[in-house]
């Protein structure tokens, strides 16, 4: 368990490292998260947050959820079935690489976010929480620009289709990423207020919504498929690149 943000950055780089030695997709959201954190903590910083220690406290309770995940997902201990869904869809050779992303944001803000925050702060002072809350959204979304800039490096392509259609992918993106932030405060607001038996309730059904969401990521119909069939088909095949790529 990290105990401060420069922990969870040596963790994340461990993570990061080890999937790049074995090839693992995990590694493409380990990376995107490596990114974000190092902003928030560049935030934090630079005191651009209402209160800085609580919001490095909140980042590492965040943090957490996913490095507990992924240790004990690789430990075959039990974790919720959203990171479950996330981790098995790794092995899947036929996903493009946006939508290993999507997989992890999924799970991570849906699910995650909204639990951090309640632990954080509980009661009727978790409203005090939300602008700042807010500010981490604003550096999620604007993690979104290299996160296309990233994706069109690892199929080339992307890079003609994102002038035909003037960026209406960044704005698909940042669509499902405001409806999940959404979700990750309603779930916060309602998790502070909930005692400990009614929390884990909750976390069990928002845990099934997320592994909704995240099948319908993997399947995402037959139109889309029919989109995605030829970046899956053209993407580059080497992980360990392709993380490099995402790195920046």
């Amino acid at each position: 368990m990290a105990g401060n943000m420069n922990d969870v950055l040596d963790q994340l780089d461990a993570i990061i490292h080890w999937c790049r030695q074995h090839q693992h997709r995990n590694g493409y959201f380990a990376t995107l998260y490596k990114r974000m954190t190092l902003t928030v903590k560049q935030g934090i910083e630079n005191m651009i947050f209402d209160d800085g220690p609580r919001m490095e406290r909140l980042m590492v309770i965040f943090a957490n959820r996913y490095l507990l995940a992924w240790e004990s997902y690789n430990n075959n201990q039990p974790c919720t079935n959203a990171w479950c869904a996330t981790f098995d869809a790794c092995q899947q050779n036929d996903l493009a690489v946006l939508q290993h992303l999507l997989l992890g944001i999924n799970t991570h803000i849906n699910l995650d976010l909204g639990i951090a925050c309640a632990q954080t702060v509980r009661g009727d002072q978790i409203h005090e929480l939300q602008p700042d809350f807010d500010r981490i959204n604003e550096v999620i979304a604007s993690l979104m620009e290299h996160m296309q800039t990233a994706l069109a490096n690892i199929w080339f392509p992307l890079r003609f289709l994102q002038k035909i259609t003037n960026n209406k992918e960044e704005a698909v993106l940042n669509f499902s990423l405001s409806t999940a932030r959404k979700t990750a405060w309603a779930n916060a607001i309602t998790f502070s207020l909930l005692n400990e038996k009614m929390d884990t309730e909750h976390i069990n059904f928002v845990d099934q919504r997320v592994v909704d969401i995240a099948k319908r990521i993997i399947n995402p119909g037959r139109r889309l498929q029919f989109i995605l069939r030829p970046v899956v088909w053209m993407e580059n095949k080497d992980v360990s690149r392709n993380i490099e790529i995402l790195k920046g």
